[in-house]
């Protein structure tokens, strides 16, 4: 539309400001593999938030989504937990957008499993990341998770929706979205 109208340093902005976008939603995805020893091939990531943000069960779009695709092409098995999106709206965002479908993707049922209860989401989970803000996330108990999950315990916060401090005190190693890596920064 702005080269339409000759505005095309405007054009050129938007265009940056997607491609931006764009690198942010790999670049989540991308940290989630390194951090977790360069490979997630067979280890269970659980997905906290699929919708494209709270109390909603809207998935145009949703970042979650392209999250979702690259952990797959790295062979994850991923659990997904959204206390309003139906998987049968996931799959079709996913076809339409990503062009992931059962056709093209062999297992894609057995890779990428979606859960009612988000402590079983996270039960025996190598890794979670939270990907939509919903208030729930906020007060679930961490220890119990913590608990149950493989070790070491990784949380990656693409919201940051929780209190980082408090999960490294149970025994997460937490990593977030706009924040310094602790590994490289420690005391930050």
């Amino acid at each position: 539309l702005c080269e339409t109208y000759g505005l095309n340093e405007c054009a050129e902005y938007w265009r940056q400001v997607i491609e931006m976008n764009d690198f942010q939603k790999r670049r989540f995805a991308e940290k989630v593999v390194s951090t977790m020893f360069n490979t997630v091939t067979g280890k269970k990531i659980a997905i906290l938030g699929y919708a494209f943000k709270k109390d909603t069960g809207d998935v145009r779009e949703t970042p979650s989504m392209f999250v979702v695709r690259d952990l797959l092409q790295e062979q994850a098995r991923i659990h997904v937990y959204d206390p309003q999106v139906k998987r049968e709206e996931m799959w079709s965002e996913m076809a339409y957008t990503c062009g992931v479908t059962h056709e093209n993707t062999p297992k894609l049922d057995e890779s990428v499993v979606t859960e009612d209860e988000v402590y079983k989401c996270c039960e025996g989970a190598h890794g979670i990341c939270i990907l939509t803000e919903w208030d729930e996330f906020k007060t679930l108990d961490y220890k119990r998770i913590y608990e149950g999950m493989a070790k070491p315990a990784f949380l990656f916060d693409g919201r940051l929706l929780v209190d980082h401090k408090a999960l490294r005190e149970i025994g997460f190693e937490v990593h977030a979205i706009g924040k310094p890596d602790p590994n490289k920064f420690p005391g930050v």
